[in-house]
């Protein structure tokens, strides 16, 4: 008789197209494991963001593991010590798991050695393979992309498989037992338009493969539903980046592929530069703001107060909905890295615990690239003005969505209160003057030490 075989969760959390699943079925019974492990990533354990998400992603996991035949065992503690010994309770012969690029999950997969069986399944084609003639990893996109489309399209998803339960299951947690939900205060409530899981998935990727043709074009308007909005699933792997790519069909164009691409590069970055998430690349040798004025500032961006519109409407819909719409995030990132000099990785760090879709590779190589600190960035000189990328993006409707102090200001007006003297009496000023902010940014490029 067969030997049970173990797959070990973590941000690969479906059954269809899931090879690490398909893999432990056709070996053996199989049962599915999750391990909240909060010690091996350190200060990148997760935020509280994906925490909410990640409760109904576990959820909709174990029905669809049930349906199919087997089981989700639910634990907690360093995957390092908790996964041999489920596996050893089981009477496992073998591991299965994702291959993913965190440089935590490396360091765990590592500890498991050939016990372990890993499986691509978290990318368009395995990023490590990947190369430039010299066979170094690629550090700019444009090159890495071009790269990458020879190995294009990737394999047809996998249809979920067909499960045997173990005879003897090991105990698992409750999944209430895992704390994951926000109660005091519970803060999720803005979080409703989200439907975490595999269905869910599969009900917004049907919405976005309907309105795909809008991508190209609409895409950068803020107060326009022209995103794919499938980043929450793609980073919890409730959906496969295959799985989109065949669905889509050709919809969406190169421009949307090429955003997918990028989500490729980032753990291409990451495999070759693991400190992403937390030192520059290229440090600029800046002299950036620090202190109680810094902070109070940084308190304002946080909580949308900064008295401009557009970078307030991002930070509020980042607070309340767990996302925020793409050309926001750059604006309000150039805005804390430039207008404000301050520290990118400040903002990573908030973007981290905020995001439903905080992903490592991802979130760190975007803030770099905005700070112009990456290896493949924007030049640090190049500072987006908020109030023009809200009047040359249509995001009135936006900010009156999500800063509703301005909502009965007039398109014309709504982009610029304070200089159009119209702000109302509860808008805050702004913390700083757009041109003052930016004569002073450069002031500190010039200035810097290397």
């Amino acid at each position: 008789m067969a030997s049970p075989q173990l797959v070990w969760f973590r941000q690969d959390l479906r059954t269809v197209d899931q090879p690490a699943l398909r893999a432990a079925a056709e070996r053996g019974p199989t049962v599915g494991l999750y391990v909240l492990d909060d010690e091996t990533p350190g200060k990148w354990k997760i935020g509280g963001a994906q925490r909410w998400w990640l409760h109904h992603s576990l959820e909709a996991l174990a029905q669809d593991l049930e349906k199919l035949g087997s089981s989700l065992i639910l634990r907690r503690g360093r995957s390092s010590l908790v996964v041999p010994a489920v596996a050893k309770e089981l009477g496992a012969s073998g591991i299965h798991a994702t291959r993913h690029y965190e440089p935590w999950w490396r360091e765990a997969e590592c500890e498991h050695g050939d016990f372990a069986m890993l499986h691509d399944g978290d990318v368009l084609h395995e990023p490590d393979s990947i190369r430039s003639g010299a066979g170094a990893p690629f550090k700019i996109y444009g090159p890495f992309y071009r790269a990458l489309e020879t190995h294009m399209p990737p394999p047809e998803p996998l249809p979920a498989p067909k499960l045997d339960r173990p005879a003897k299951l090991p105990k698992s947690d409750k999944l209430a037992d895992l704390d994951l939900l926000p109660t005091k205060p519970d803060w999720s409530g803005g979080f409703s338009d989200w439907e975490p899981g595999s269905r869910g998935a599969a009900k917004q990727l049907r919405h976005f493969v309907d309105h795909a043709g809008d991508y190209a074009g609409h895409r950068d308007l803020p107060a326009e539903d022209a995103t794919s909005r499938l980043s929450p699933h793609l980073h919890h792997g409730e959906l496969s980046p295959r799985q989109l790519l065949h669905a889509l069909g050709g919809k969406g164009g190169e421009k949307f592929r090429r955003e997918l691409a990028w989500r490729d590069f980032s753990r291409s970055v990451a495999l070759s530069d693991p400190d992403v998430g937390e030192k520059s690349q290229r440090p600029l040798g800046l002299t950036t703001r620090h202190g109680k004025a810094a902070d109070a500032d940084f308190t304002a961006w946080t909580r949308g107060r900064t008295g401009y519109p557009l970078v307030d409407a991002g930070m509020r819909q980042l607070w309340e909905s767990g996302w925020m719409h793409n050309r926001a995030r750059l604006v309000t990132a150039s805005f804390l890295c430039k207008h404000l000099l301050i520290d990118w990785w400040r903002g990573a760090d908030w973007f981290w615990d905020c995001l439903v879709d905080a992903d490592y590779a991802n979130n760190s190589q975007n803030w770099q690239w905005v700070a112009g600190t990456g290896f493949d960035s924007q030049p640090f000189y190049r500072i987006m003005a908020p109030l023009g990328q809200s009047e040359k993006f249509a995001a009135a409707d936006y900010v009156r969505r999500w800063v509703p102090e301005l909502a009965k200001l007039s398109d014309a007006d709504i982009h610029d209160p304070w200089g159009r003297g119209v702000a109302p009496a509860d808008y805050p000023e702004p913390l700083i003057g757009h041109k003052e902010a930016r004569e002073r940014a450069l002031e500190a490029f010039k200035k810097r030490t290397n």
